[in-house]
């Protein structure tokens, strides 16, 4: 069965998001915010809302915009109306899926090994992942890019990036509020190149892939040692994302 297109004409998804220079201390601000606000909006999740309001007032023009855009959106509405329109949009919606390596392994046997890999980046910069979401998880990839110094959580949201733009622009799509902490997303991060700007095209017109065999395109993440894994799981963790 084929999911219908989110569009039909691409060009008008193909906004361009300017990425902003930071400082380290700005980029951890905007993906813990990001982290904070894109998950599940339980009643402790937004009792958070107003203190990640306040700390991103310190963020350059454009981050606190869409931050507030999508403050003000939520502030509008109850609890239980934030919680259904969460639901109905990131579980019920295929382009809107918050699971990174879903963009391009999609349902597909591919899909586990791509997680594996996700386990094995934490485990590589000395994290391990809390048993209770998947590694792949959107918030939990920008609360470990926020808390870890490790070159390796900029790595995996860049190797996504196109996977976080078709999220973009699907938001935008349904006019989600969401959209606008995505966009902070992407204008945190580098600008896409020309190569990743036609995934992502390709993957709006033609939504993640259900079945490839023989297929072995995991997105761009590099595979990290089986010995560096290992060493780094021997020991006691040293972190716990989303614990």
């Amino acid at each position: 069965m084929r999911f219908p297109n989110i569009m039909q004409t691409p060009l008008k998804l193909a906004r361009t998001v300017a990425a902003i220079t930071l400082t380290s201390d700005h980029a951890v601000i905007a993906h813990m915010a990001a982290s904070i606000l894109l998950d599940y909006p339980s009643v402790e999740r937004r009792a958070r809302f107003d203190l990640v309001r306040a700390s991103v007032a310190v963020l350059p023009d454009p981050l606190q915009e869409a931050f507030g855009a999508f403050l003000d959106a939520a502030d509008a509405q109850t609890g239980q109306q934030l919680e259904a329109h969460f639901t109905a949009t990131f579980d019920l919606k295929r382009k809107c899926c918050p699971y990174l390596s879903y963009y391009a392994a999609g349902d597909t046997r591919r899909r586990g090994m791509a997680l594996v890999r996700f386990v094995e980046a934490y485990r590589a910069a000395g994290w391990e992942v809390a048993a209770d979401e998947l590694p792949d998880y959107l918030p939990m990839v920008l609360e470990f890019s926020a808390l870890s110094d490790s070159p390796i959580a900029r790595e995996l949201l860049a190797a996504h990036r196109d996977g976080i733009e078709v999220l973009r622009s699907a938001l935008e799509t349904v006019h989600s509020p969401y959209a606008h902490l995505v966009e902070a997303v992407s204008l945190s991060l580098p600008a896409i190149d020309e190569n990743t700007r036609k995934r992502y095209l390709d993957l709006v017109n033609e939504g993640p892939p259900t079945e490839l065999v023989g297929v072995s395109f995991l997105g761009n993440l590099k595979p990290f040692s089986a010995s560096a894994s290992s060493e780094s799981s021997s020991a006691p963790p040293t972190k716990d994302v989303f614990a």
